[in-house]
């Protein structure tokens, strides 16, 4: 093996590390931060108090990371779970205290035809694994969205009715 890259990545020691597509690298360390890398540049980061406000800096660390492409599933010390969008890191999912303890390693369920099946029409499906001896199975419902044509018919609806309001309100508006 040849080393190609070296960095500091984190204050302290790394508590976890996942390789994903584009070359991308998450990393979470012993200093409360979950970054992503792109070679040695940090594309974007998390830090318990800029997402959970209130929320004291020592209370919470991150523990394990995966990188599925589309989310970054997060594990903590305390025992929380999270689901991230991967280049945004929207959280859109979050069960504080999942486990009782520890979180020791997270895994996305493979999109294989084996895994859509497990999906059952969910987006994803993380699973977490923690020192109290349980496995759970996180998923993220579908995020539902309108088509076009419905926003657009909706819209057309709209102008419709308030041009009638409009006439019944100011008779000879039109």
């Amino acid at each position: 093996m040849k080393k190609t890259l070296e960095f500091k990545a984190h204050d302290g020691e790394i508590e976890d590390i996942a390789l994903g597509p584009d070359n991308k690298v998450v990393t979470v360390g012993r200093d409360f931060q979950c970054c992503v890398w792109q070679q040695d540049q940090l594309v974007t980061g998390l830090r318990w108090n800029e997402n959970l406000p209130g929320i004291p800096d020592k209370a919470y660390r991150y523990q394990a990371c995966r990188d599925s492409g589309t989310f970054l599933g997060l594990g903590t010390v305390t025992g929380s779970v999270a689901i991230h969008v991967a280049f945004s890191l929207q959280r859109l999912y979050y069960v504080k205290e999942a486990h009782g303890i520890v979180v020791t390693d997270v895994a996305f369920v493979p999109e294989s035809r084996r895994g859509r099946e497990l999906l059952a029409g969910n987006e994803a499906a993380l699973l977490s694994v923690a020192v109290d001896s349980r496995c759970k199975l996180h998923l993220l419902p579908s995020r539902r969205s309108l088509p076009v044509w419905l926003l657009l018919l909706l819209c057309a609806g709209l102008i419709v009715a308030a041009i009638l309001l409009l006439q019944l309100a100011f008779p000879g508006f039109l």
